[in-house]
């Protein structure tokens, strides 16, 4: 199974792409994940991406749909992408990527979330700084009020959490991002799921989709 799982910041794509790739037993392959691994470890991609980085520049689309494909053809047993493609070039250039080995995208999956339920679910959001557990005082809230269940360790709201930052990459995402959509249903079906609810039952509608192609894929 190869899976394209997309949506605006705060949609849930991480956490529905964990719950994917463990249900199904294939890669979850988050660019952003790669992007920092490759760094660490020093690669010939690492290296080049930390010089535009470095440099303030944004990294080539090329560079990522490089290091996304070279994550791909590894993936034997199947794969869901979380953050990638995030533009029109990079879906463009990874389907031609796929197409010379004779492969493609199984299922395009997109997650709709109000503008709202963003804002609040991203400034919601609480990290201790020690142990990296994450918390939202709404929807999953410490035991005690700011302090992490963990270690005890004063919980803290990261500097792109807050509202002002969040607005600003939901603008990014409708310029850039969300023309991907279009592309994809342009050529293919694209699964528009309501992203607003609560996650089991987002879930649920996901592998309702997915099962069908899990078991003809078998």
């Amino acid at each position: 199974m190869k899976i394209v799982l997309l949506g605006a910041p705060g949609a849930g794509k991480g956490t529905h792409c964990k719950r994917v790739a463990e249900r199904y037993g294939i890669a979850h392959l988050s660019s952003g994940d790669i992007l920092r691994r490759e760094r660490a470890e020093g690669s010939e991609l690492g290296k080049k991406a930390q010089g535009y980085m470095d440099a303030g520049a944004l990294v080539p689309d090329e560079l990522i749909v490089e290091m996304m494909s070279q994550a791909v053809k590894k993936a034997s047993a199947g794969y869901v992408l979380d953050g990638f493609p995030r533009t029109v070039n990079q879906g463009q250039v990874l389907d031609k990527s796929l197409a010379a080995q004779g492969d493609g995208i199984d299922m395009v999956i997109n997650l709709e979330v109000d503008d709202r339920v963003v804002v609040e679910r991203i400034t919601g959001r609480r990290s201790c700084p020690k142990c990296g557990a994450v918390y939202h005082v709404k929807n999953m809230p410490p035991k005690k009020d700011g302090v992490c269940d963990k270690d005890g360790t004063g919980l803290v709201q990261r500097p792109d959490d807050t509202e002002e930052v969040v607005r600003n990459r939901l603008e990014t995402y409708y310029r850039q991002t969300k023309p991907v959509v279009d592309y994809y249903k342009s050529g293919r079906t694209v699964h528009d799921i309501d992203g607003n609810g609560d996650a089991d039952v987002v879930a649920n509608v996901i592998f309702r989709k997915l099962d069908p192609l899990a078991r003809k894929k078998k």
